[in-house]
């Protein structure tokens, strides 16, 4: 193929894939100053203008005359605004890769872009399938991907190489007979006000209350497969964790933050979103830090998130039928959220809650319908 020449144009009235074009060194150059850019690709750091020279000018016009990668620059409201190219396609399946300035993030120009290329690849190119790639942790490169219908997610250890270090990565794919539209939910995590307390997505600042509650001897004493001893590495990996549960749509976490100050007093979530048998159901976990115990908080926040769990997904909810909690006979105090909040116990499995030192209570479980509170 002749560059730029034979270098077809694709658009959705809102966005435009067109061929690169000097104009879009300085751009590109600028682009790829942005830490987060940095952070999330391979490009060379520092990244100087004769990188982005060599990049628009070499490495892309040889792919499309080669024809083994076809890079398209993102037009956006008449500027560059980004790059996204295909690349490989032995056998039908190749790869996808994109990258879009900061100041257009949010607009959802990428994922217009990635719909287009996804489309070329399967009717132009006749590719069987498409292949996304993003180091884990890089959730706004996993929501694009999630958006256009890229599913089967897996994680690989190590299966990324940056700059001469490896980095655990996410992969997914889209087949041609797939739809390109988002498959299961992302759950995002909205502030819930209370009285005295809100419910807000827990943060990395969190980490230290975390610790401290987790590895308090009452919270390790009936959560027993949490980590023991309980460190800091391990906060910050459940709050990590959260964020991930949420995108593939299995759970989702709320730090429970005094109103004034902002700090944590304890966690709830609501988990188990992906059941294999039934997706109207959920289960509520939560624990609180030491110091917020007595305070009737835990009530009021289980209380808030029935309301929110219960509430259709079109309106923002999480569109539960079902919701259940889960404790130890002997738990009294997590027993009494339950029951306070309407629970009904219709469960009692013998010796099921395993504790630490090889002891088993029995095992509670209660449920509540969201006819029951519409009932009420």
């Amino acid at each position: 193929m002749r560059f730029p020449e034979d270098v077809p144009v694709l658009s959705d009235n809102v966005v435009t894939l067109r061929a690169h074009t000097a104009d879009d060194i300085d751009p590109a150059y600028r682009m790829c100053q942005d830490p987060v850019m940095q952070e999330w690709t391979t490009i060379p750091v520092p990244y100087l203008r004769e990188h982005a020279v060599g990049y628009l000018t070499e490495v892309i016009p040889a792919g499309w005359q080669a024809n083994t990668s076809w890079a398209w620059a993102i037009e956006y409201a008449g500027a560059y605004v980004g790059t996204i190219d295909l690349r490989d396609g032995v056998g039908g399946v190749g790869e996808v890769g994109f990258a879009v300035s900061p100041e257009v993030r949010g607009n959802g120009v990428m994922t217009r872009a990635l719909r287009l290329v996804v489309r070329y690849a399967f009717d132009v190119l006749d590719w069987k399938r498409v292949i996304w790639r993003a180091y884990v942790g890089n959730f706004a490169s996993r929501r694009v991907a999630w958006k256009v219908g890229f599913r089967g997610l897996v994680t690989i250890p190590g299966g990324g190489q940056s700059r001469g270090v490896r980095k655990d990565e996410w992969v997914a794919t889209v087949g041609r007979d797939d739809e390109l539209e988002p498959q299961g939910n992302w759950w995002t995590v909205p502030v819930l006000e209370g009285d005295g307390f809100r419910l807000r997505p827990l943060r990395e600042s969190d980490a230290q209350r975390v610790m401290e509650a987790c590895s308090d001897e009452r919270t390790q004493h009936w959560l027993s497969g949490m980590p023991s001893p309980y460190g800091l590495d391990d906060a910050k990996g459940f709050i990590d964790s959260r964020q991930d549960a949420a995108a593939g749509g299995e759970a989702v976490a709320w730090a429970i933050a005094d109103a004034e100050s902002d700090e944590l007093l304890g966690n709830v979530s609501v988990f188990g979103l992906n059941g294999r048998m039934d997706r109207t159901r959920g289960e509520i976990g939560y624990w609180m830090h030491p110091e917020a115990r007595g305070r009737k908080v835990m009530t009021s926040a289980v209380q808030l998130l029935i309301a929110f769990a219960f509430r259709p997904v079109e309106d923002g909810g999480l569109g539960r039928r079902r919701l259940l909690v889960r404790c130890a006979d002997v738990n009294t105090a997590s027993a009494h959220v339950a029951e306070v909040n309407g629970f009904t116990k219709v469960g009692d499995e013998r010796a099921a809650d395993p504790r630490r030192d090889g002891s088993y209570d029995n095992l509670l479980t209660y449920d509540l319908l969201a006819e029951d509170v519409l009932r009420g």
